[in-house]
């Protein structure tokens, strides 16, 4: 394995104990976890997470510091996501009438996760 694709695997495998982290997290504070990287037409969730009428598509991301986990994800991306959601929530019966938000789960080295509901407001 050349140098390139033992840093992708090692980045592939953080990101999976990331998700499975934020999971956790979500999970102790009532959420209901529903999918790990789904993938739509639109963009893969990473995780997708319901808790009352509200219906979170979760973007995790690991980095150095809150800011940049927000800025990470970008105007198109948001969307895509978003877009996602919706269409999974239409497709689902059991989620008809559920409130799409898209969250952010920022997880730091050495810091506890951080849970950002609705953190692109008025996008």
């Amino acid at each position: 394995m050349n140098v390139r694709s033992a840093r992708g695997a090692a980045a592939r495998l953080a990101g999976r104990k990331g998700e499975i982290w934020a999971a956790i997290w979500l999970m102790a504070r009532g959420y209901r976890i529903l999918g790990f990287r789904l993938k739509t037409p639109q963009a893969e969730i990473d995780l997708l997470a319901k808790r009352g009428p509200i219906l979170a598509v979760v973007e995790v991301k690991r980095r150095a510091s809150l800011g940049a986990a927000l800025e990470a994800v970008g105007h198109d991306q948001r969307q895509r996501l978003r877009r996602a959601g919706v269409t999974l929530a239409a497709r689902r019966p059991s989620l008809a009438g559920a409130s799409v938000r898209l969250d952010l789960m920022a997880l730091a080295p050495g810091k506890l996760p951080r849970h950002i509901p609705d953190a692109w407001k008025g996008e």
